[in-house]
């Protein structure tokens, strides 16, 4: 199987006022020992921090590293009074929190103003090994079918701000609103990928070329397929279903075309996964039809259920308890209340 990692996104935290506050770098530098070649580091704004594994062979190692890495940055946020929040976007938030040091966030922040001044959305990055990064595209053309049901999935982000939003993902509503952002186009090779950036970033509407808002790519960085299309997920056993069936589909990518979808209706697959995550009906983008969430993800397990091999068992015992229990959006719902879900998020999170 190909090797994995992930990065995940998180809050700062005060415990008393539950709402997010800007000092990442105060708690980064208080991470001690974390995992071989894993890392930390600051986001987009003040108020967050990125854990990132390791390469990864098996999803165990996964497990271990993702469950080590939020364990030192609870740690070192406790130590500086502050907690760690796994959520997607804050439940409660003051306006303007602050943009993290560096030159690169600095131009983000020139370029979409207003548009970012806010935006503490964190999100769950799978990454999956393949040998090139025309074998990457391939991958991705195939995904786009399964990308709104792996949204469904991850969505973890129903509050924002002291209101209930009603989406099951407000992250991906606040994300929708970049340019490029959703659905990854159908594109013929690396040289297509690489022009159509490089074609948005020469437009003015993007800093880099690293900087697509697509769900899913070949990383700008590593030798990997990167899927970013879920929110940061509630526990880590949630982030390690999403990296076991992102890499189960990364496996079972055929050789052929991948079939032809209508943008509509990915789009309407999109809004449907963000409004309802697991809830409700979702849109499946092949058959364009409306669906039953949780039988798209059915549908999804079916088919990679072999490429599991040897996880397949428990990769089915963690996709029940969160068809049993519900994902995080559904139990930051069900704990009532803005501050009740936050609560619910920073116990849960650690794992």
């Amino acid at each position: 199987m190909s090797t994995i990692g992930a990065e995940e996104e998180f809050l700062l935290v005060d415990p008393t006022t539950l709402r997010p506050v800007p000092r990442a770098a105060e708690v980064l530098a208080r991470v001690e020992e974390l995992p071989p070649g894993a890392k930390a580091h600051p986001e987009l704004m003040g108020t967050q921090v990125e854990f990132a594994t390791g390469v990864c062979d098996d999803l165990a190692g996964l497990g271990a590293q993702l469950a080590a890495g939020r364990r030192a940055l609870a740690d070192a946020a406790k130590a500086s009074g502050l907690r760690l929040l796994a959520s997607g976007t804050p439940p409660l938030a003051d306006p303007a929190p602050g943009f993290a040091p560096g030159g690169r966030y600095g131009r983000v922040e020139e370029l979409f103003r207003a548009q970012v001044t806010d935006y503490q959305s964190n999100g769950c990055h799978v990454h999956v090994g393949v040998p090139d990064r025309d074998t990457a595209v391939h991958v991705v053309n195939h995904l786009r079918r399964w990308l709104p049901t792996l949204l469904a999935l991850g969505a973890n982000s129903p509050f924002w701000a002291g209101r209930d939003t009603g989406y099951a993902s407000w992250r991906i509503v606040e994300q929708s609103k970049f340019p490029g952002s959703g659905v990854t186009p159908h594109l013929a090779d690396a040289a297509a990928h690489d022009a159509a950036v490089a074609r948005l970033v020469d437009l003015g509407v993007l800093v880099d070329e690293s900087q697509t808002f697509w769900f899913a790519r070949p990383s700008p960085r590593y030798p990997t397929v990167e899927v970013r299309v879920a929110d940061t997920a509630a526990t880590p056993g949630e982030a390690v279903l999403q990296t076991a069936l992102t890499r189960a589909l990364v496996a079972v990518t055929p050789l052929g075309p991948a079939p032809e979808l209508d943008e509509q209706v990915l789009a309407a697959a999109v809004w449907s996964a963000a409004r309802y995550g697991l809830t409700g009906d979702g849109v499946d983008p092949l058959a364009a039809r409306r669906v039953p969430a949780p039988a798209l993800l059915e549908a999804l397990f079916d088919h990679v259920a072999d490429a599991l091999g040897d996880d397949r068992a428990a990769v089915r015992s963690l996709l029940d308890r969160v068809l049993a229990e519900g994902n995080g959006a559904v139990r930051q719902q069900r704990a009532g209340s803005p501050e009740a879900a936050t609560i619910t998020c920073i116990e849960a999170g650690i794992g």
